[in-house]
């Protein structure tokens, strides 16, 4: 017979979830909306649909537990979706403001992917196989979210740095002209 106390922590941790994703679901538009970048606005604009979906998954899990959602506010990404909210508030350039949404992006992945995981398997413990399911459908997509977001921070991260592809053509533009004078110089 399982445990009931970690039947208990499933629950809370569940409704933790649960409050943690509708944190997300107000928080992302904000996020899109602060990016300069199109694909990082896309993606958070996609990962906005895909939370809502999460959502839903939660549901029917607690649909199917007979529990209610409701009654617990998740601190860890309240915290996490107030930092953001101060990353918004600073005076960046827009690369750089890019930069540091990714970043409040991914410590919110982290969290969740975290989470999820352990969920999952405290389902998995209890014998309730359809919401292990569940759960594992949502934990690849929280990281491949995570994934994307490294994809698009290796691009924007240089940018911010003055690295990034219009720097790369801005160089070239330079370097071309003491190539040719260096060629001229050894002719004559």
């Amino acid at each position: 017979m399982p445990n009931q106390g970690l039947k208990e922590l499933y629950l809370d941790d569940l409704k933790d979830l649960y409050s943690a994703e509708n944190q997300l679901v107000k928080a992302l538009p904000k996020m899109a909306k602060a990016s300069s970048s199109d694909e990082l606005r896309q993606g958070f604009e996609e990962h906005l649909e895909q939370t809502r979906g999460h959502v839903q998954r939660l549901e029917q899990i607690f649909e199917s537990l007979g529990e209610s959602p409701k009654g617990k506010k998740c601190m860890g990404m309240e915290g996490l979706i107030k930092e953001g909210g101060e990353v918004i508030n600073e005076d960046f350039d827009d690369n750089v403001m890019d930069a540091a949404l990714i970043g409040a992006a991914q410590r919110v992945e982290h969290y969740e992917i975290g989470a999820y995981g352990t969920v999952a398997e405290f389902a998995r413990l209890l014998g309730e196989d359809e919401q292990v399911s569940l759960l594992e459908e949502t934990l690849p997509e929280e990281k491949e979210t995570d994934e994307k977001l490294t994809t698009l921070a290796k691009e924007i991260n240089l940018q911010a740095n003055g690295q990034g592809a219009e720097a790369d053509a801005d160089e070239e533009q330079e370097e071309e002209p003491s190539a040719t004078r260096k060629s001229t110089r050894r002719v004559a």
